[in-house]
């Protein structure tokens, strides 16, 4: 009798990323309703940490570093444009904190990563 029977390896596996995807943004939101700082800018880096890991996962790209990359430069943008246009007349500043935050701490982790991190030798 078989351990896990009606599973083979034609199936693909569920992959957990979809679910912290999906949670980044409404953490990094509770964040900023509740005015807590570190939830809003670890909600953010949840988001984007999943996404990388998704596109890795799913064989996109080979690490996940260019893309962290890629996130943190956006966010950058965003939360600059946010800071500097003030749109609407509402006071967003903590909301432009924490993606100019996230996004340093990114480029930190981009860093790191690619210095600190062995790169794997693929068989061909």
């Amino acid at each position: 009798m078989e351990e896990t029977p009606g599973l083979s390896e034609q199936y693909r596996k569920a992959s957990p990323w979809p679910l912290f995807i999906a949670l980044g943004v409404p953490i990094s939101e509770i964040g900023l309703v509740f005015d807590i700082f570190p939830v809003a800018v670890g909600g953010l880096l949840l988001f984007c940490g999943c996404i990388a890991g998704m596109l890795q996962e799913s064989g996109y790209v080979a690490a996940p570093w260019n893309s962290l990359g890629a996130m943190a430069l956006l966010l950058f943008a965003a939360g600059g444009w946010v800071y500097v246009a003030n749109p609407g007349g509402i006071d967003l500043t903590l909301r432009a904190y924490a993606m100019i935050a996230s996004g340093g701490i990114l480029v930190a982790a981009v860093v790191a990563g690619k210095l600190f991190v062995p790169k794997r030798q693929f068989d061909s």
